[in-house]
Order: C-alpha cells, then structure tokens, then sequence
C-alpha cells in the first residue's frame, strides 16, 4: 500500500532524511523506531504531505504521491495522528470528530458520517459521554483518543500514528495501544512511530529502526525485539542485563 524510495528531505540546509525507503502492506501495521532527531516525524510528514521530499518516491496504492500537497493525500486515503494530538481546543469533541470527516461532505451520505460518528463512539464511549464538552479541558489520554477518533473519520486506507503514548501514564498508554491493537485486528492498515520500543514491537508486524536519518535495521518484529543492538538501545533495563 505504501511504497517509500530512498527519500531525503531537508529543513533548511540541514537534512533530516537520508535515502529512506521502506514499505507498508494492505492491512499490515509497521513500527518505526528510532530516538529523539532521528527523522522518524519528518518521515511521517513527507508522507502525508506535509512536508515536501527533496528526492525520491513516494509510491501509495502504486501513485507517485511525493510533492502532493496534505489535502490531496488525504482524500486519496492517509490519515495521520500527528504528534502532540494537535487537537482544535476551543471547539467541542463532537466538532474536532465532524471536522475530521470534512473531506468525504461532498458526495456522500451523511447518513454513512453518522455512522461511522457512532462507531467512534463505540470505540471511545468517554468521547460520546463528553461529547458537548470543549477538547481543550480532556485529560491526556482523552485527547488521544479523540486524535485517533478524528482521522478514522476521514475512512483512511492507511493510518499515520505519530508517538501516540507520549506524555501518557503507563495506564493510559496501556489503553492506547489496546485501541492500537483494535484498529490492527479490524485490518486498518498502519505506520506507527513510537519511542516505546517494546509496546510498538509487540503490536506490529514488521518493523524499521531510524538513525540520524537513515534506515539501520528492518525486519520482523519476533528478529527485532531479539537484536542485540535494539535491545541495548531501546528495549529497556531488564533486556540490557541479560547482555551484560
């Protein structure tokens, strides 16, 4: 579904993104690890449109999508939940939903929006119950869902999800990746950046490792999370003992 072909991309004079390429498959989920400055955001926005390549392609649904401005890749089918919710604050919860499904007004049955508001619903009942309240006063964890509840208003194809658990209680983020997970097993097809290596891992099928802009390590998750060098780097204590 997704294609990406030794993309770089630059802010100003330095680079970001040094000839990445990875893929995504129809209904597979892909973890993108990698620490803080290593591209891994940058990458999300050269997809969704953006942020725009300096070179390289930028295959969707076998389209060349490098260099479309974010509304065109939206319509044909990329969602993203950006880092940081960057949900509409003033605006209710039940406003942030309608606008996320702004792209399908034209054309479609409203009645088909009005569904899929439910099913949201279903998803995140604390959403339906708040619905009429400003998403500026909603906990951390609410927000997020609200986040992800908004681009799966649009029907994506494929869904961008930009370190959903940060600034998360391990509580809350526990119930962001069940939802993660959810979204997985009714075959929504994903890329998830995520600094929580272990949680991402454990969700995905596949997944890359991003270093100062390049892609260092690939493969299945099972091969990752027993990489000596993932394990030393992003897995954690418990993993670091037993290679010390």
């Amino acid at each position: 579904m997704l294609r990406v072909e030794s993309i770089s991309a630059f802010y100003g004079a330095i680079q970001a993104l040094r000839n990445v390429s990875l893929h995504v498959n129809p209904g597979e989920m892909v973890a993108l690890l990698g620490a803080n400055g290593a591209g891994k955001t940058t990458l999300m926005k050269v997809v969704s449109g953006l942020h725009p390549p300096a070179k390289g392609k930028l295959f969707f649904s076998g389209r060349n999508i490098a260099g479309l401005p974010a509304e065109r890749v939206l319509r044909l089918g990329v969602g993203q939940v950006p880092e940081g919710r960057q949900i509409f604050a003033p605006l209710s919860v039940l406003d942030n939903l309608i606008l996320g499904a702004y792209v399908r007004f034209k054309g479609e049955n409203k009645t088909d929006i009005h569904k899929d508001l439910d099913s949201i619903f279903e998803m995140f009942p604390i959403l339906r119950e708040r619905q009429k309240q400003r998403a500026g006063t909603l906990s951390g964890g609410e927000q997020q869902m609200l986040a992800i509840g908004r681009s799966m208003m649009a029907r994506p194809k494929l869904l961008l999800l930009d370190e959903p658990s940060l600034g998360l209680a391990p509580m809350v983020a526990n119930g962001i990746f069940q939802t993660i997970r959810l979204l997985r097993d009714r075959g929504t097809t994903l890329l998830l950046v995520e600094q929580n290596a272990k949680a991402a891992l454990r969700v995905a099928n596949r997944g890359y490792v991003l270093e100062t802009g390049r892609i260092i390590l690939e493969g299945e998750t099972e091969d990752l999370l027993n990489n000596k060098e993932v394990q030393r780097a992003y897995l954690g204590k418990e993993y670091r003992e037993v290679w010390e």
